[in-house]
């Protein structure tokens, strides 16, 4: 009989989203009267902006011409939106990263979990905690992660966040190789500035790791004066990769479109000792395994830069984060711990009276009808802990905080 991929096995449990989806749906099939208020997972409420629905609109119409349709495209993206990217994101605010090193995706968690596949088995991880699940996963999937145990893996390097250092992470204090940091980050919304991006830049320099960066969240950091790249700080072109997403900057959870930052100047060593462009190696892979995101959807993405996109889509943001602070500002005059709001559409709450994550969420859905996520599905450092989404509609919100407070 085939056999399966043994490491598969090592994943715990159930990918957290549809966990949370699985409790929801059994609790409202019991519960057919209640109106369950959805603050758990990070999807998007609000519509498209009108001008990346107008150029998808007309990018469509053009592949119903015999003179203007396209085929495939090219794999990286099209250099329209690759030479956008570049200019807006990181030209202009200082950071040298030119169009050809930009790579054009469906998904930043598609490539937060991809990228690992061009590193050695025997490289030695290093994650935040609490954190995404998608870098734990991915890895794990790939064979690095040894057993489990104790809610950790014996392979990867742990660096706690949490409330007593401000949920900013130590430097790891053994040898690591590839060093995953999110900022602004999920789950806990803290965004790290321009003196604790210095340290990793200089951190990764010095031990020859790379820095795994990102940055879906850049565009809700409030101060202008924090870095929104990682590509900010001189010498990250040397030791890092940056992640990017349009899902939540402008609503592209439904239509997909990311991309990811791989400069010419990051390289990585084969087992012969031999300098390899990294760049290199993401492109080749990026071309085998991937045909490119469409042509419509690049062409909407491309808006997000226009004068009306910009505009609109700051205007979204706004919306999320007046969220934020409702949440935050509400959480905390029921007398609970909050974090985050400020920089990331998530709040970050420790839960009462000591109680277990996954049994506050068992809690708040049966007797407030509100649906959070478990900070243990983050990690181990996430146990007692609980976040809570900004991507909501308005009256959601309120209604949510309001059911909240009277509990």
């Amino acid at each position: 009989m085939t056999q399966i991929n043994p490491h598969y096995q090592k994943l715990q449990a159930g990918y957290l989203f549809p966990e949370i989806g699985r409790r929801v749906k059994e609790f409202s099939a019991q519960n057919p009267q209640a109106k369950v208020i959805r603050l758990g997972i990070g999807d998007v409420v609000l519509p498209l902006p009108e001008a990346v629905r107008s150029a998808i609109k007309k990018a469509t119409d053009e592949l119903g011409d015999p003179k203007t349709f396209r085929g495939y495209g090219p794999e990286q993206g099209y250099d329209f939106l690759r030479e956008a990217i570049a200019q807006n994101d990181f030209q202009a605010r200082g950071a040298k990263i030119e169009a050809d090193e930009i790579f054009v995706s469906d998904g930043s968690k598609c490539d937060c979990g991809n990228i690992q596949e061009i590193f050695s088995l025997d490289s030695r991880v290093a994650v935040v905690d609490p954190v995404y699940p998608v870098y734990v996963d991915t890895n794990v999937m790939a064979g690095r992660s040894g057993h489990y145990q104790d809610g950790r893996y014996a392979n990867f390097v742990y660096m706690p966040a949490t409330a007593e250092n401000n949920f900013k992470p130590a430097f790891p204090k053994e040898k690591v190789d590839l060093i995953y940091l999110c900022s602004p980050a999920n789950p806990t919304g803290t965004v790290l500035d321009k003196k604790d991006l210095e340290g990793w830049v200089a951190f990764a320099k010095k031990h020859e790791a790379i820095i795994l960066f990102d940055a879906a969240y850049e565009a809700f950091i409030t101060d202008d004066s924090l870095p929104r790249s990682i590509f900010e700080i001189p010498g990250a072109r040397e030791v890092a990769i940056e992640f990017r997403s349009f899902s939540k900057t402008a609503g592209f959870t439904g239509t997909r479109c990311a991309f990811t930052a791989i400069p010419k100047d990051l390289f990585a060593k084969n087992e012969k000792g031999e300098k390899v462009s990294v760049h290199a190696l993401w492109h080749r892979r990026h071309c085998t395994k991937f045909n490119g995101v469409s042509y419509p959807i690049q062409r909407g993405a491309e808006a997000v830069y226009s004068a009306q996109g910009k505009k609109e889509v700051t205007s979204l943001i706004h919306y999320y984060m007046e969220n934020a602070r409702l949440i935050l500002a509400g959480l905390q005059q029921t007398g609970l711990q909050a974090f985050g709001g400020i920089h990331a559409p998530y709040v970050w709450l420790k839960t009462p009276n000591g109680m277990k994550s996954w049994d506050f969420f068992d809690l708040l859905l049966s007797k407030s009808h509100v649906v959070g996520t478990p900070g243990a599905g983050f990690g181990p450092s996430g146990e007692g802990y609980f976040r809570l989404s900004a991507f909501g509609f308005r009256e959601n919100i309120l209604e949510a905080l309001s059911r909240i407070k009277n509990y």
